[in-house]
């Protein structure tokens, strides 16, 4: 026993020191934000429990109590019994001490469950002395990252084995102490200072002191300035909120998160531990089920509800894949998000994302192929690479995999060729069963052929939670309101409109036409006298004096141009704004089909159901949108973000549109950017028209609610009275039942076999001639078919 004992024994302990200190450091920041967040939650408590009448009291007790005393007292919430006390409790008259004991543990039991449910939230518009201080305490983690989190995990498990030894190798020291050991310690100590020399020198190699020493140092920068600190919540409020729940112990429940699979399932999932060397983010508890989820049962689907972040699920299992020594993976997905998928794996992991678009795919594929990384393409670029290509895949990733439910389509058939030859395939949809619960059996059979058969003799019709049961080996969802307490509030209203006499005019020549999709514009076709439009304007100018950012949606590219006008007419230097509005009037011989997203549509499926289709306004020849127009009280107005702007071009106007300080507004087609888009930045959403299918307003409001959205959101949709509207909410009403028992864990009653099967072209011919049956107009004959 030498010099080079001692020094290893004295490395170790420097080592064991730097772990130490490390989790001291990080210990103090998360006591910081603890600190900050008591007050917040305490007040969230009393105004919960301040809501909560003492009358509720009975249902804790089972109707035992007599409150009637109480209440005339004055004391009639449960935070005012728990003010009182026992002892004003027993003044009160005919109040007695056995009845004060079953109040307080009552009310006790209410208190407790307000501490367990109670969020708090961060209003970034309102910033007050308490809320900033926790944003700022925050901040000193979230702005460490996760190479902090990693660090901490890496400074645990270095003083776990390095105690104990160093302990064993205490002896080896100093000379006098290994002399003094017997044999027996003095082996122990050598074997341990053996442990320790390979526990520094793999430190050595893996930069562990380094990494160690700059996660003391960003945990102990201390909070930026107040501005600073709540610009960082506003664009990434989800990283905060994750770390939020995190440590107030919040954490969503355990059923929810894990979209109650069933036990032996889940307990197969949760067993596996994810790899995160390849990520650069920290997940939140549901999104690590998520990606394990895919990973242990390999080929599945995950169709957690929008804004949920299936993309980072997705990234973190090919990132696990890819430190397992997988080279080679690959996402489809609709050419509107192929951009925005580029980005999130480049700034999300350290994985290689190629882009395998445009002219020069075929280049970009080999090159794939020879260096390996993330492909990402379009479900039409798919078809035209070589599917033996699949056999090297270390996972195959199909976003809005809806998009290949049917089978006879040429997009399934690649798909489904791919996937046949992967070991692993996660299909992602927010959206997985529509009209037809054969659908959704559909995308079943891409995956496991036995669990489909298993759904063929009936099992849709035989009920929600029978369904749910069948498909739990491949099917995965979380929705919003489970695994996502701090999302703020969404607020839907339908404003009702009376059509004009030049609306009901245009209405009548398009029922009597038979023309389904000029009936559902009808109410723009003269927009100088337009309702809808009357109340859209009032909308967005209210949003705009407020400071908030507005997202019109519509199907039709020509209703969309008559918003853009109306609009146009609200900015100061517009002076010919009426006329423009008059000059595009939709739903006219001379308007504008709608702009069906010709990169995401199916390749057999009609999106629109039509019976005559006018012919297309022209638009600008490079496929662009119109530039912004002049900025009203509203803001600067974006778009039309519609099916033929190229997809980087989408990125970059909702880029433009996010980047603007106070009001803007943002056009766009629902089916364009209804999907895979980003729109956290608009807190008020606008719907032209009811749709066709309650899945696609679904998915476009959760372009706005999702994680990461700061405000709440408010979704106004326009409808008009007495026609199509009332016809299609009474229809989309129903198709969202159908999709909440099916889709969603729900104690929804079991649908009924018709509910099952009705087709789009079949309610718009239903629609039509009701339609014409009360107005007394057309040829009694139904309309064509799309």
């Amino acid at each position: 026993m030498g010099r080079g004992e001692r020094e290893a024994v004295a490395r170790g302990a420097r080592l064991r020191e730097a772990a130490r200190s490390l989790a001291e450091d990080h210990e103090r920041a998360v006591a910081a934000v603890r600190a900050a967040l008591k007050p917040l939650h305490d007040a969230a408590v009393a105004q919960a429990l301040d809501t909560i009448p003492v009358a509720r009291l009975q249902d804790v007790t089972g109707g035992r109590l007599r409150l009637g005393a109480v209440e005339k007292s004055g004391l009639d919430t449960v935070r005012a019994v728990l003010d009182a006390g026992p002892y004003r409790l027993r003044q009160i008259p005919g109040v007695g001490q056995r009845t004060v004991d079953q109040i307080v543990a009552a009310a006790r039991q209410l208190a407790e469950a307000a501490e367990e449910s109670a969020a708090v939230h961060l209003d970034v518009d309102r910033p007050e002395p308490r809320t900033t201080a926790l944003v700022g305490a925050l901040h000193v983690l979230v702005g460490a990252g996760p190479q902090a989190r990693r660090a901490v995990d890496a400074a645990a498990g270095l003083t776990r084995r390095l105690d104990p030894l160093l302990a064993d190798a205490r002896p080896a020291a100093g000379r006098i102490g290994l002399l003094l050991a017997g044999r027996e310690r003095k082996n122990r100590a050598l074997e341990a200072v053996a442990a320790i020399r390979s526990l520094t020198e793999e430190a050595d190699r893996e930069g562990t002191y380094e990494l160690l020493a700059q996660a003391s140092v960003d945990l102990l920068r201390g909070p930026p300035g107040d501005l600073a600190a709540w610009t960082d919540f506003e664009l990434r409020s989800a990283e905060y909120y994750g770390l939020l729940g995190e440590i107030a112990g919040r954490a969503p429940d355990t059923a929810a998160a894990e979209g109650f699979l069933p036990d032996e399932i889940a307990e197969r999932v949760r067993g596996l531990r994810l790899d995160d060397s390849h990520r650069r983010v920290s997940l939140r508890g549901y999104q690590a089920f998520g990606a394990r989820f895919a990973l242990a049962r390999r080929r599945v689907i995950l169709g957690d509800e929008m804004g949920l972040g299936k993309t980072i699920q997705a990234i973190a299992a090919l990132a696990h894949l890819a430190a397992g020594g997988r080279t080679h993976f690959m996402v489809v997905c609709p050419a509107s998000v192929l951009v925005n998928w580029t980005r999130e794996i480049d700034s999300r992991s350290t994985l290689r994302a190629l882009p395998l678009h445009g002219p020069d795919r075929q280049d970009a594929f080999a090159d794939w192929r020879e260096r390996g990384g993330v492909a990402v393409t379009t479900f039409e670029a798919l078809r035209g690479f070589p599917a033996s290509a699949a056999d090297e895949l270390g996972m195959l990733v199909v976003d809005e995999a809806h998009s290949v439910k049917n089978p006879q389509a040429l997009r399934s058939q690649a798909v489904d060729r791919w996937a046949g030859r992967c070991e692993h395939v996660l299909l992602m949809t927010g959206t997985p069963m529509e009209n037809r619960v054969a659908e959704f059996r559909n995308l079943v059979r891409m995956l496991d052929a036995d669990v489909a058969d298993r759904l063929e003799d009936g099992a849709g019709l035989a009920g929600s939670v029978a369904f749910r049961k069948a498909v739990a080996p491949v099917y995965l969802r979380r929705n919003q309101a489970d695994v996502l307490t701090e999302l703020p509030s969404l607020q839907h209203t339908d404003e009702w409109e009376e059509l004009s006499a030049a609306d009901q005019d245009a209405y009548r020549e398009a029922v009597r036409d038979g023309n389904f999709m000029a009936m559902r514009r009808a109410a723009y076709a003269r927009p100088e006298k337009s309702a809808k439009l009357g109340r859209l304007r009032e909308i967005v100018r209210e949003a705009g004096e407020n400071g908030l950012k507005v997202i019109v949606f519509s199907h039709f590219r020509d209703v969309l141009d008559a918003v853009r006008a109306a609009l146009a007419a609200e900015a100061p230097d517009s002076a010919d704004a009426s006329a423009a509005a008059s000059a595009t009037a939709p739903g006219t011989g001379t308007g504008t089909a709608p702009d069906a997203d010709t990169a995401s549509a199916p390749d057999t499926d009609a999106e629109a159901v039509t019976a005559t289709v006018p012919t297309p306004t022209p638009t600008p020849a490079s496929g662009e949108p119109a530039p912004s127009a002049p900025p009203g009280p509203h803001g600067p107005v974006f778009g039309p973000l519609t099916g033929s702007v190229p997809p980087a071009r989408r990125q970059l106007l909702v880029d433009e549109f996010t980047a603007v300080s106070g009001p803007a507004v943002l056009l766009a087609q629902i089916q364009a950017a209804g999907v895979g888009l980003n729109l956290q930045a608009a807190s008020v959403v606008i719907i032209c028209e009811p749709q066709i299918k309650p899945t696609i307003e679904h998915q476009a409001v959760a372009r706005a609610h999702r994680m990461g959205q700061v405000r709440p959101v408010r979704v106004h949709r326009l409808l008009a009275t007495g026609g199509v509207d009332e016809r299609m909410v009474r229809m989309l009403e129903r198709k969202a039942r159908l999709f909440d028992a099916y889709a969603r864990r729900s104690e929804v009653a079991e649908a009924t076999p018709d509910a099952v099967d009705v087709s789009d072209t079949d309610l718009a011919r239903r629609i039509v001639e009701e339609e014409q049956a009360r107005l007394g107009v057309g040829d009694g004959q139904p309309a064509p078919a799309p």
